[in-house]
């Protein structure tokens, strides 16, 4: 494909032509390779998240994951390839202009000391703010609204040193929602979270993509919430894309065998209809 608004439709081995329906993509890259010194951690791929939809990142330990993620958000060099952020191409773009379009969250993120959970969230309206940066009355509402969301609100003068792993990884999470942006990239949002709050992120992320049409992106390891937020999964292993399609379409014993190595039951969630991980074991 050449540089352009047409992204086409998002095809793949897995599912064929089905993949359609979900038209254009909010975040393509094609022929996408990474490198540390002389070591390729990702061999040139192409990939491609679908607009206003939820998409999930699974694989195992070292396989890339992380390292497409930071690639595709500007925070990793590519060794080649090329990334298009709705359509357009992201080479020319500045770090701002990407910044309203597109939060990162990366994994085990660093604050500077001293901040509390009401400062560090209002970082995210930085690529907004214009003259001397000082919060408008529009910035201070949209912060207060993300610590709401994320039920940091009665943290929100608290230190960031002051905070358990999961209340810390919440705060993040608000930060990148405050930065408003239609595209939001997650690296394992979920991390140090109790079952109950990685299931309430969850609904957060679905809820804004289902009201507000956010287009979320996240990596993820626990494969029946994949199953359960994303309309869409991309399967990797060892630096490649294996598949990518519908969880119907990659939560199967053969996917499983493949990426995993795992022999696995699988069977319809009773709940929402979604294909679920019952039981696996080594191959």
């Amino acid at each position: 494909m050449g540089e352009g608004p047409d992204t086409g439709a998002l095809l793949c081995e897995a599912c064929g032509p089905t993949c359609a329906e979900f038209g254009e993509a909010a975040l393509r890259g094609e022929g996408v390779s990474v490198a540390y010194g002389p070591k390729v951690i990702i061999p040139p791929l192409d990939v491609a998240f679908p607009k206003e939809k939820i998409t999930a990142i699974i694989g195992p330990n070292g396989c890339g994951k992380s390292t497409l993620l930071k690639a595709l958000a500007r925070t990793q060099p590519m060794r080649a390839g090329k990334a298009f952020l709705f359509g357009q191409p992201m080479g020319p773009m500045k770090d701002t202009e990407v910044a309203r379009q597109m939060a990162f969250l990366p994994q085990s993120p660093q604050a500077p000391g001293g901040l509390t959970v009401e400062e560090l969230v209002a970082y995210g309206r930085y690529p907004h703010q214009k003259g001397f940066g000082r919060l408008t009355d529009q910035d201070k509402q949209t912060v207060a609204w993300a610590l709401e969301a994320t039920h940091m609100d009665q943290f929100s003068k608290r230190p960031i040193s002051a905070l358990s792993g999961g209340q810390r990884q919440r705060a993040w999470i608000a930060l990148a929602l405050a930065q408003d942006t239609p595209l939001i990239l997650l690296d394992e949002p979920t991390t140090y979270l109790d079952m109950a709050h990685q299931l309430e992120i969850l609904e957060l992320l679905q809820a804004l993509n289902r009201q507000q049409g956010k287009t979320i992106v996240l990596v993820i390891h626990e494969l029946n919430l994949a199953a359960r937020c994303a309309h869409w999964m991309v399967a990797m292993k060892e630096g490649t894309v294996r598949a990518a399609g519908t969880p119907e379409a990659i939560m199967n014993a053969e996917m499983m065998r493949e990426v995993f190595n795992l022999e696995s039951l699988i069977a319809p969630d009773p709940w929402t209809g979604r294909p679920e991980l019952l039981s696996y074991r080594l191959q």
